[in-house]
């Protein structure tokens, strides 16, 4: 069985957003995005695949097409394939965000 203990995963840098592998296969992937303040994911899409943002700890500001909302602990956000999102901390705190996609896109 694969566990992971997810706080322990929380790596941080100053020029960029960092991305932390958790998990993955061929049908998906689970990763730990990682958001020191001012830090943000380009706004983007994936034609095929739908990706779940759940913020673990911070604040992270979230963008699915044209909505953007703040979000806190605990709560999931949905980006349907085909649908521009993106993330951003715009916060003064580090925020880290579990990532899930599936299907897993060519790229990566």
């Amino acid at each position: 069985m694969q566990q992971v203990t997810i706080a322990h995963q929380a790596r941080f840098a100053d020029d960029r957003m960092l991305k932390v592998a958790l998990f993955e296969s061929p049908h998906f992937f689970c990763d730990l995005y990682c958001l020191a303040p001012g830090q943000a994911q380009r706004v983007h899409a994936h034609a095929g695949s739908d990706k779940v943002y759940y913020v673990q700890s911070g604040s992270a500001t979230i963008r699915v097409g044209a909505e953007e909302a703040e979000v806190g602990p605990g709560v999931a956000v949905l980006a349907p394939a085909g649908c521009v999102h993106g993330v951003a901390n715009r916060t003064a705190e580090p925020v880290t965000v579990l990532v899930v996609m599936a299907p897993k896109p060519a790229h990566g």
